[in-house]
């Protein structure tokens, strides 16, 4: 019973199935249906057949094809054993020529050996060198030797051997000359212009404007900046020299020294970099030191009339002795102490007039140092700044705080220093005067009271 309950369920479920596939085909009959099943399966067993065919005819071209490959792999394997054998007689060639090599030079051997070796020194010593200015051919030579040392198939000649030593020779006997020639300079606008020059030995190459340089490519410019006046002087001087002797700065590095000269910095250099504080300073020493000048001019002709007052018998009142002692002439009849304080008044007004400025050029000599170390404490803030900021690893960041910490230092002492001396003879001369007031004014009333007594 149970049998035949599954055999009319997958019967329903086929027609289910065949209705449904039907449906999908366009089919509206079993018929239909079944008629689309058997030219599927005839399409589908034709195409079956293609493939088939298809690949029995390429499974002959892959059989080909491998029996190619595997003829061209014989091949190849044959012929790489002939070339191992042509390698292994070449080197048997090889070490046979070169040990024949080796007996035919005998001690020449060791002497080319020394050839290339003084090439190759001789090559970039000439680079290097000032006469590669006039003689820029021997470069090409010796490219061309060392190329030749450097070959296993060529060796160098007699005239190889004669022209190097030439080259040597004249080197030698140019490092001691001075001589004039043409080149082209590039000068200091960019422009590029013919001018004579004057090589001195292998040191250095002047012109006209100055000492020049060789740049990395083998050209020449002016150097900038130049050096020190004292220097370009001297290299006018050999320039303008026709002949005898003449004082020259000569850089014995061939130019290291000069670099060296012009990247230190000038005296303007040292006083900016001081900054505003160093104006200041530097302001103030000046106003300092006009004052001290105006002060030693006018107590100076002081001094000299007052000694030239103490020569005469009537006071003039041209000088500060002149009006104390017409002080004197004017009160002669009053008593003694009338005397002593009319004198006391006018060495009194006196005073002020042969001190004056002094205090001024005193205080001066004490702010300098004092504006200096001012400039000391700001500079190590820049330079702490700097160092919160990029850290301490270069020098150069800091280089700035620090120069203007010490230059404002030594701006300040170098400005208190001579106003402490100048004050010194300034207050000298005031004090001198005032003592001779005083010393004639306590002499006046002495012979006053002893007249009177």
């Amino acid at each position: 019973m149970k049998r035949i309950i599954t055999i009319l369920a997958a019967s329903l479920l086929f027609v289910g199935s065949g209705a449904a596939i039907a449906q999908d085909d366009g089919a509206s009959s079993m018929a239909e249906l079944l008629n689309l099943i058997q030219q599927g399966q005839a399409r589908d067993s034709r195409e079956a057949r293609q493939r088939e065919a298809q690949f029995t005819q390429r499974r002959g071209e892959q059989q080909n094809l491998l029996n190619q490959s595997r003829s061209e792999r014989n091949r190849q394997e044959r012929e790489s054993s002939r070339l191992e054998q042509l390698f292994k007689s070449r080197q048997t060639e090889i070490v046979a020529a070169r040990a024949a090599l080796d007996e035919r030079l005998g001690a020449l051997k060791e002497l080319f050996g020394v050839l290339q070796t003084v090439s190759g020194d001789t090559q970039g010593r000439f680079n290097s060198s000032l006469t590669n200015l006039q003689f820029p051919d021997r470069e090409e030579f010796l490219v061309a030797l060392g190329s030749k040392m450097a070959s296993a198939t060529e060796l160098a000649s007699i005239e190889d051997i004669e022209r190097l030593w030439f080259e040597l020779h004249r080197e030698i006997v140019e490092s001691g000359k001075i001589v004039r020639f043409n080149h082209l300079v590039f000068q200091a606008d960019g422009q590029q212009a013919e001018q004579e020059i004057i090589r001195v030995g292998l040191f250095n190459i002047i012109s006209d404007a100055g000492y020049l340089k060789v740049n990395t490519d083998g050209s020449i410019s002016e150097m900038s900046p130049q050096p020190d006046s004292r220097l370009r002087s001297s290299a006018r001087d050999l320039m303008d020299a026709t002949g005898g002797t003449v004082e020259f700065g000569l850089d014995g590095t061939g130019g290291g020294i000069l670099a060296l000269l012009v990247l230190s910095p000038t005296v303007m250099d040292r006083i900016h970099q001081g900054g505003i504080v160093g104006y200041c300073i530097i302001a103030l020493g000046a106003l300092g030191l006009l004052m001290a000048i105006w002060r030693w001019f006018g107590l100076s002709g002081d001094s000299r009339r007052v000694k030239a007052q103490l020569k005469r018998d009537t006071a003039s009142t041209d000088n500060p002795l002149g009006r104390v002692l017409a002080a004197y002439e004017s009160n002669q009849s009053a008593d003694t102490e009338t005397i002593e304080l009319k004198l006391s008044e006018a060495a009194l007004k006196e005073i002020p007039g042969l001190t004056k400025g002094l205090l001024f050029i005193k205080v001066i000599s004490v702010v300098a140092p004092l504006m200096g170390l001012l400039g000391t404490v700001t500079g190590m803030i820049k330079t702490f700044q700097v160092i919160t900021l990029y850290g301490a690893g270069d020098p150069k960041l800091m280089a700035g705080g620090i120069s203007q910490a010490l230059m404002t230092t030594v701006l300040g002492l170098v400005v208190a220093i001579p106003m402490v001396l100048l004050h010194t003879v300034v207050s000298g001369q005031s004090r001198r005067i005032i003592n001779i007031i005083q010393s004639q004014s306590a002499g006046l009333v002495a012979r006053h009271s002893e007249r009177n007594g």
